[in-house]
């Protein structure tokens, strides 16, 4: 863990382009045939489910919990991966609220925060009837969802009946308050402009040169415009804007670190860090650090600390093979 905190001074001087200009990038690469479902249930989240044998019973599942403005399709091309690893799993890839399509979704009400957040993935569990997820990973903000599942999950908040996961993946997502000195990013950057913009967008060739004319890389633009959809004659989002900025300040004023020190028994929480991240503060990786080498209490959970190289933000599109040989390994180990 040496090799990160002498990079801590270069994960805050990233440039936020080198991050985002890979965001259009695909991940090739050779996947058996896999199984899709697209559901939608009233007052449930959207999601979609991958899994190579759909006709196994009571298969080990995994959620996955995107990130801020993106939805469950951003990690289609890396859950394929996944499964094609871990045959027996299934993956269930979650449209969180505002996102997606779940956007359309009556009775997902504020406050929009974590716990709301956290609370929508338990409500989509108890209405379908599913088994309580083994593991949860979570991108960003989806990584605060995670947390605060896993927190609400022990502490009964979702009944006395609940199985609160074995592993949590929380990737590139802070896991306490953000500091006001990273408080003012390309991330708030871009909601700040985009809540600015006119209503309706005149058009999506339109946004992205206007992007573009502000500052914002032509690839962060043209990914921008791809969250529009039609409505009609006119152009709209595929995200709920006002929600998602509710979201983002839930994000920040958020802190897990209670549940870092302490997981409660049998639960596995891994935090992986991007090595080129320009989100997190030197003094919070030392502290991530220490806490990974501190010796086990056999009463409590695991926590890890892992760090992605070659990676900016976009963990699953900069280095998809270094996260799968992270995540994997050990996901395999709750199936044997």
């Amino acid at each position: 863990m040496a090799d990160l905190t002498s990079n801590s001074s270069k994960m805050a001087t990233l440039k936020t382009k080198q991050c985002l200009n890979l965001i259009t990038r695909f991940i090739n690469s050779r996947t058996p045939p896999f199984h899709y479902k697209n559901t939608r249930t009233l007052q449930t989240l959207a999601f979609e489910e991958i899994q190579s044998s759909p006709n196994k019973p009571d298969a080990p599942t995994a959620f996955i919990l995107h990130g801020l403005l993106g939805s469950g399709r951003n990690w289609r091309s890396f859950s394929r991966n996944l499964a094609s690893s871990l045959s027996e799993w299934r993956m269930v890839l979650v449209d969180m609220r505002n996102h997606g399509k779940s956007v359309d979704i009556e009775g997902l009400d504020p406050p929009h925060n974590m716990f709301n957040a956290a609370m929508d993935v338990a409500n989509l569990v108890k209405e379908k009837g599913w088994e309580w997820p083994d593991v949860v990973i979570g991108h960003s903000m989806g990584g605060k969802v995670a947390l605060q599942f896993a927190e609400s999950c022990t502490r009964g908040d979702y009944g006395h009946s609940v199985s609160f996961p074995k592993q949590l993946w929380v990737l590139d997502s802070v896991p306490v308050e953000v500091s006001p000195e990273y408080s003012d990013g390309e991330v708030e950057k871009v909601l700040r402009t985009l809540h600015s913009l006119p209503s309706p967008i005149p058009s999506r060739s339109w946004l992205v040169n206007h992007m573009i004319q502000l500052g914002f890389s032509k690839s962060l633009s043209e990914w921008i415009g791809s969250n529009l959809k039609k409505s009609g004659e006119q152009e709209s989002w595929a995200f709920d804007l006002k929600g998602a900025i509710q979201m983002f300040n839930s994000y920040r004023e958020t802190s897990y670190w209670s549940l870092l020190e302490h997981p409660p028994k049998e639960m596995e929480i891994g935090l992986v860090v991007a090595e080129k991240s320009d989100r997190w503060d030197p003094d919070l990786i030392q502290r991530l650090e220490s806490l990974s080498s501190r010796t086990g209490d056999e009463s409590e959970g695991k926590f890890s600390l892992h760090v992605l190289p070659n990676s900016g933000h976009w963990v699953h599109v900069d280095n998809p093979k270094g996260l799968l040989e992270i995540v994997t390994p050990r996901m395999a180990s709750l199936s044997t």
